[in-house]
Formats: structure tokens, sequence, C-alpha cells
């Protein structure tokens, strides 16, 4: 799997596939695209006639003092103008139309995309990279096709129509004058070559200040605590002046570019009028075939400049489509496979066998050969050091993650054969790290099941010991919590996604050190609460309190990736000097001390 880097390696030679992908989604769009279409058509036909009637307003009308036919060839270049003017609108109408969907569709696809995507892939991308690909990136793809590639077209049409008449009005003249045509298109040419890639490198640099601020932003109370402000505020001009310094180098390609284009094109008038006056002198064409020539060749030369310019929105738009498939093309790596059994109400059993795991990117397997079985209703504490393999374990239990090697069975059934739907709505998962969504107490709690009844809300709230707090707050149950629930504390954060958890009343039960943030008291309500829920429910725990612990019927050690205490409290305090050492060291001791004894 590729995860997003920070720069991509943007080849010209590929530059147009992911263009012509982009313009796909027009397909779905397809009578606005047509609309445009035929409104740029009749732009373009519209503009093709002007110069004509041009001539004919000189040679019939002027030179020959003709009022009539001045009137009537000034008639005909108003109405000319009106009906350009009017398909000029409808043009830039349905294109944006058009573009509009097909922004509206790739961003409901990387979306739908980024929400099927495993585990690895969100562990390596940067969160302001793919905000950028969503926004930025989508923006300059639905800029192409609503409008460059509309541009695009109307310059083939113009130029192709313009040199045309050119050829019918004096060929000998029409060659002289597009003699310039191949210098301007292989200037063009070595623009595209050079400015493309720098595009792609500007659009990653910009996901970096995008990464920085969010982190900013989402991190806040953290800078401010560690009086950070000026240190954050240096590596985001940093990343800013990275910015600034690619699309300097971008606009110096364009600086080098674009005054030769208007040389050459200064060349081709001078061309038309030297050769041209000649061939009026020699009575070859008239005054007004002249003029309107030169109205035709400008014709020509002003598609040439669209060309100039939609070269920078094609490369552009063509880095960007590039970024934004990459994501929608990234290997989902946990998927249903072909047949995926749907699995009931499970049992609660849990098996590993031999199960070895390493993450994406890493050296080293975080597990080593795990091997366990829990039989249905049992609680299990996993208890280990940091880095130990504990949280990796229970990742593996809801398939967040595949194994390396081995298997993880649920009910003696491999997870990779059961539909991952099925799998995850039988297992209710605590993390550590809490979120909550924008929204009320309500939608939070009710998040796996956005249809429960009131009552079953209440009643999950009132297990994790949320009740009480949720009534208080101004709104009650329908009181917004913020961004990722910044208006409640720590501890409100984690009992409203308990009550989340238990509101699915999954079978199997996860809590990866879900107390953490609640006070001694209220764990002990929780935990007498959860006491009767578990009965009948697999739960693992991950915990740092030693009150937690004693509840397990079953203890598990690990150490390294491998399991190497398994019993209980009193077995491993007996058996275990690695639990000895664990109880001692990481776990908080909050049993309530005893009374000491009075001596008369």
């Amino acid at each position: 799997m590729a995860a997003p880097a920070a720069a991509t390696d943007h080849r010209p030679a590929s530059s147009a596939r992911p263009l012509r992908r982009a313009l796909g989604y027009l397909a779905e769009h397809r009578l606005a695209a047509a609309g445009a279409f035929v409104s740029l058509v009749a732009v373009s036909a519209m503009s093709l006639i002007g110069p004509w009637l041009l001539e004919w307003a000189i040679d019939a009308g002027i030179r020959r003092g003709d009022l009539g036919n001045v009137r009537l060839a000034a008639l005909a270049l108003v109405a000319v103008a009106g009906v350009r003017g009017l398909f000029s609108f409808l043009q830039g109408y349905w294109s944006e139309a058009a573009s509009q969907g097909v922004a509206y569709d790739l961003r409901n696809g990387i979306y739908a995309k980024l929400q099927r995507l495993s585990f690895s892939y969100h562990d390596q991308a940067q969160t302001g990279q793919l905000l950028t690909r969503v926004t930025s990136d989508v923006e300059s793809v639905r800029q192409f096709v609503g409008l460059g590639f509309l541009q695009l077209a109307s310059a083939v049409t113009l130029l192709a129509g313009s040199t045309a008449v050119l050829l019918w009005f004096d060929w000998r003249l029409a060659l002289a004058a597009l003699s310039i045509v191949p210098l301007v298109l292989l200037t063009l040419t070595v623009f595209i070559h050079r400015v493309r890639p720098r595009f792609g490198e500007a659009q990653a640099r910009l996901g970096v200040v995008n990464t920085v601020l969010q982190e900013n932003i989402a991190g806040a109370r953290v800078v401010r605590a560690f009086a950070a402000e000026a240190h954050e505020a240096r590596r985001y001009r940093q990343a800013n002046g990275a910015l600034l310094e690619e699309w300097l180098g971008i606009i110096r390609v364009f600086a080098t570019s674009f005054p030769f284009i208007f040389f050459l094109s200064n060349v081709g008038t001078l061309i038309v009028f030297w050769v041209g006056g000649l061939r009026v002198l020699d009575g070859a064409i008239s005054v007004g075939r002249l003029v309107a020539f030169n109205a035709y060749l400008a014709m020509l030369l002003m598609p040439l400049f669209m060309l100039g310019g939609l070269a920078a929105t094609l490369s552009r738009a063509s880095a960007c489509a590039q970024r934004v498939f990459e994501v929608m093309d990234a290997e989902i790596e946990v998927t249903d496979r072909p047949g995926a059994r749907t699995l009931g109400r499970a049992l609660g059993r849990v098996t590993l066998d031999d199960v070895w795991f390493r993450y994406v990117g890493a050296e080293a397997p975080v597990l080593r050969g795990v091997t366990f079985d829990i039989p249905p209703g049992q609680t299990v504490a996993l208890l280990g050091g940091t880095g130990s393999g504990k949280s990796t374990v229970i990742n593996l239990i809801p398939r967040f993650y595949d194994v390396t090697r081995g298997r993880v069975l649920v009910d003696g059934q491999d997870v990779r054969d059961l539909a991952v739907a099925s799998l995850r709505a039988n297992v209710g998962v605590v993390l550590q790290d809490t979120v909550l969504f924008s929204g009320t107490v309500r939608d939070n709690i009710a998040f796996g099941r956005p249809d429960a009844a009131a009552a079953d809300v209440e009643w999950a709230a009132r297990t994790a010991q949320a009740h009480d707090f949720v009534v208080a707050l101004p709104q009650g149950y329908d009181t917004p919590v913020g961004e990722r629930g910044v208006r409640l504390s720590g501890g409100q954060q984690q009992r409203v996604a308990i009550a989340r958890a238990l509101l699915l009343d999954p079978p199997i039960l996860i809590l990866d050190d879900a107390l953490s943030a609640v006070d001694v008291e209220t764990e002990s309500r929780i935990q007498q609460a959860l006491a009767a829920l578990l009965r009948d429910r697999t739960a693992f725990v991950i915990a740092q309190r030693l009150s937690t612990v004693l509840l397990a019927d079953r203890i598990l050690i690990v150490e390294r990736g491998r399991v190497v205490g398994d019993g209980t409290h009193e077995r491993l305090l007996a058996t275990s000097a690695a639990y000895g050492d664990i109880v001692t060291s990481q776990l908080v001791d909050d049993l309530p001390p005893l009374r000491p004894e009075v001596t008369p």
C-alpha cells in the first residue's frame, strides 16, 4: 500500500491520464456538459462571422460609399454580438453546473474511500495532506473541468476555424503568418514540461502547511501550556516559506516563457502587415480583406495565448488530479473476501492462534506468536509496558488490521472469512483517546444506533455513570458537545464513549484504558454497573488501576510481543515475577487502605 507522501513523482508522460479520468466524471452530468459544448460551438461560430462582416462593411460599404451596406453590416455585427453574448452566458452557466457536479462526485468519492481505507493507511497519512486533496486539489480539477477544458475546446475550435479561413482568404499570406505557430507550440511544450512537477510540489507543500495548522488548532491548549507559541510560529513560517519559495519558482517559469510568446505574436502581426500590405498595393487583395485577415490572425493568436494560460491550468489540474486519484486508488488492506460469511449474534469466544503482526513500514514485528483462547463471558485484563503489543492485540479482534501470520478467530471462525461490518457489529470498543463528534450528547451516545429510543440512550448513560452530569447540562441530552467534545471534561467524554459502546449491546467489549480520565469514585460506580453487564459478554480490558485488574477473570501479561503470563491475580502473584513488577511499578494501587488495628 502506498501512503501519501509529502511530494510525489509527477511525470509528464502520464500527465494526461488523470485528467482524462477526471473528465470521465462528466458522464454523470452529460446534459450540462452537452449544453456547455453546444454553447461553445455557437460562440466560436459567432466569433468567426464577425471579421467577415467587417470585411463586407469596408469593401461593400465604406469604399463604395454605400451607407446602406454600412448600416446592414453594423446591425449584423450587433446581432452577432447579442447572440454571442447569450451563448457565452449559457456556456458559463452549464459549464459551472457540470464542474460543480464533478467536484461533488470527487469529494464524495474521496470521503467514501477514506471511510473504507484500512487503519494502516491512516497511520501513515497526514491529515493536512488529506484535507488539501479533498479541498484544494479537487477545486483545481473542478476549475479545469468547468472552465479550462471548455477553454481548451474553444481554443482548438478557434484555432482550427481561423486557420481554415486564413488559408481560404489567401494561402500565401496565411503560410507566412502561420510560420510562428511551431515556435509558439514548442515554447508551450517546454513550459508545461517545466511547470507541471512544480505544481505537484506546491500542492504537497500546501498540504504540509495545512498539517501544521491543523495540529496547532487541535493542540492549542498544549501549545499554550508549554508556552510554545514562538516555536510553533517558526514551524508554521518555515512551512509557509517553503510554499512561497515553490510558488516563486513557478512564477519564474511563467516570467521566462510568456514574454517570448508575446514577442512571437507581435512578429506574426508584423509579417501580416508587411506581406499583406505589399499584396494590397499589388491589387491582389482588398483593404477590407487585409483588415479581416488581421482580425482572423488575432483569433489565431488569441487561442495560442489561451493555450499558454491553459498550460498552467492544465499542469496544475493534472498534478492535482493525480493526487486525488492516489487516494481513491489506495489499496484497502482490510476488506471482505469473496463469499465472506455474515456473523450473527456472536457467542463471544475469541482465539488468537500463533499470531504475528508487523505494522506497515516497521522493521520488526510487534506481536510474535501470541496464542490464547478466551471462552464466552470471560473478562480478560491485558497488562504490559508501553510498546509491549497489548493495544495491537485488541486492534486485531475487530480486524482493524490483518495479521501478518496466524489466525484471529471469533466463535471458531477466522475473522478474515467474516463480513467486516457484521464482525464489528459484535464488538464494542472504547479507546483510550476518546473521540466525540460535533453534535449533541444524544447524537454521540447513539452514534452506532442512530434510531435508538430515548430510554435506551438514557439506560446506556446511566450504566456509564454519565446520566447525572448530562441532565445537569444546559440542554440535557440535547446539549452540543462542541468540536471533538471540547465542552466536556476528559472524564465526561470517556463516560459518553462508554455509553456509546454499551448501547450497541455487543457480545465482545474492548476497553482500552477507557477509565483513565475518571476519578476513583466514578470508576468504582462504573465498575459496579459493568460487573453485571460483563457476565454475559467477553471483555478485554487494558487498565492502569489495580482495582480494574482485579475485576478480571483472567490476566494476560504481554512483553515484547509475547504472552509471558496467563492466570488469575493470585496465581500470577505467586508464579510470575513479571506480574509482581507490573503491580508494584505500573499499576495505581487505588484500593481503600485497611483499617489499622487498635491495640488496647
